[in-house]
């Protein structure tokens, strides 16, 4: 993550896991999900995860493994290679994101629902871990999530960056995932950042970031998506490293995925 950035992506598209038909009946999924993907830009929560380029292609290669128990709970892991830890004040330097998490998932009603927890780990640069709790809910094509920081530190904020407090920020997201035509997905989020009133008084301004594109699925777990993501902060914007451009700007991105 980018100081105050990453988790949501925000829009590394999402795998789609064919199933087969036997005999008329459809076999169970997998309980066991891996999944590789190579994506033009790493964007997390509208920023960009490489600050070593000014370039709008930043290619990252990122993958996972996920395992939903029968009950409703599930744990995974997600990795990504990044570039924007060598620039926290300790010079501590990870060149890889690693993702750990675990949840419930269950029905009330027509709403599906998601509780659980989400740590973003950064081997080599701790000061950049960061742990949430987050709690989404899903109703037809529209969905949302609230997560909100439970670490000392937000991505290097309140641990490395001592200007305000990274435990307490929050963030908000809602999205809209509705297939438009056979194995094509329109996608489109809008998420929300909320520092602590601690790190708005130190100039930290909260911000709005967005994603909207679609999603294809080839079939066979193969699926490509593009999106347009970006976020509304400045280039100014207190940390940033190069200043003559956003970590925010909006830029097209592409992403290829393979889930077995």
């Amino acid at each position: 993550m980018i100081l105050v950035s990453k988790g949501a992506a925000v829009t590394a598209a999402a795998a789609l896991l064919a199933t087969a038909a036997l005999a008329q009946t459809a076999e169970p999924a997998s309980p066991l999900v891996v999944n590789l993907s190579l994506t033009s830009n790493y964007k997390f929560r509208g920023q960009d995860q490489d600050q070593s380029k000014t370039r709008t292609i930043k290619p990252a290669l990122q993958g996972g493994v996920d395992y939903a128990f029968a009950n409703g709970f599930y744990l995974g892991n997600w990795n990504s290679t990044i570039d924007w830890t060598r620039y926290l004040p300790s010079g501590d330097n990870s060149r890889v994101e690693v993702d750990l998490y675990g949840g419930y998932k269950f029905k009330a009603g027509p709403l599906d629902l998601d509780v659980g927890a989400l740590t973003y780990l950064y081997p080599g640069a701790t000061g950049a871990n960061t742990t949430e709790l987050y709690l989404g809910g899903a109703f037809g094509p529209v969905s949302a999530k609230y997560s909100r920081t439970v670490s000392k530190g937000y991505f290097g904020l309140g641990k490395e960056y001592l200007i305000g407090e990274g435990k307490g920020t929050n963030y908000f997201s809602v999205g809209l995932a509705q297939e438009i035509a056979p194995n094509t997905t329109f996608k489109a989020s809008l998420g929300f950042t909320d520092f602590t009133s601690a790190a708005n008084t130190a100039g930290l301004p909260d911000y709005t970031d967005y994603s909207i594109g679609a999603s294809y699925d080839f079939g066979g777990g193969l699926a490509l998506s593009g999106a347009f993501v970006g976020g509304n902060k400045k280039p100014n914007y207190p940390f940033v490293i190069d200043t003559s451009k956003s970590i925010n700007q909006n830029v097209f991105l592409v992403t290829l995925t393979k889930s077995l």
